[in-house]
């Protein structure tokens, strides 16, 4: 099933963003912009060839990041910021339980795996394909980081603004921090090349650009 979100009207859009803030979506870890003590992780996960497996559907969206903020819920004292798109994910946490949270992501990929192949009646696809984690080194990384995850839905054009995508945590980024907050970290801290090439499948999307100068992109927060 193609995936239609972008195919939706303006109108249709902001329905679907309204309802997701009003539903709710669970916070596992109360979302605190500091990062010391424990060890921060960016992780990433795509599908196999980069098929919009997750995108499905909009139920199939929302299940993949409930499941994912449950899983890191557990294992994670803080969640920072997490995005959903419909053939990979990415999240940023803090936890001094790496080895066990990798592991319950592969579980949980093997569930959902199972599950959407027997919705879709492709038992035996592979689903799941690359996943990895990396560890935040510095101040400058951790805020590139987040830029780069809330920009992730902007960079591959599903949305105009970091808040009209409903799978992710930019809404509640820009009411915690402040438009013009999130505007000057997006300036100090540019995404530039980060992430690059690593979730595009090079055969069909062209070479990842460096982002817009900082006017227009503050504009994306506002």
């Amino acid at each position: 099933m193609m995936y239609y979100y972008r195919k939706m009207t303006p109108e249709q859009q902001q329905a679907i963003v309204e309802y997701r803030k009003q539903s709710h979506r669970p916070w596992h870890s109360p979302p605190h912009w500091d990062f010391e003590g424990e060890r921060q992780f960016f992780i990433s996960s795509t599908c196999y060839e980069h098929a919009s497996v997750i995108g499905a559907s909009h139920e199939r969206m929302t299940e993949c990041e409930n499941d994912l903020l449950e899983v890191c819920g557990n294992y994670a004292s803080v969640i920072y910021a997490w995005c959903i798109l419909p053939n990979h994910y990415h999240i940023l946490v803090k936890t001094d339980r790496l080895k066990e949270l990798r592991k319950e992501i592969g579980q949980s990929h093997g569930r959902s795996s199972f599950k959407w192949n027997g919705e879709d009646q492709r038992r035996g696809r592979k689903v799941w394909h690359n996943c990895f984690d990396r560890e935040i080194k510095s101040h400058r990384h951790f805020w590139a980081t987040v830029n780069y995850i809330h920009n992730n839905p902007v960079h591959h054009g599903y949305v105009d603004k970091w808040q009209d995508w409903p799978w992710s945590s930019a809404t509640e980024f820009l009411e915690r921090v402040g438009r013009e907050t999130a505007a000057n970290i997006w300036r100090e801290y540019p995404i530039l090349d980060y992430g690059k090439k690593w979730d595009v499948d090079p055969q069909s999307e062209p070479e990842e650009s460096a982002p817009k100068d900082a006017e227009t992109e503050e504009k994306k927060t506002s």
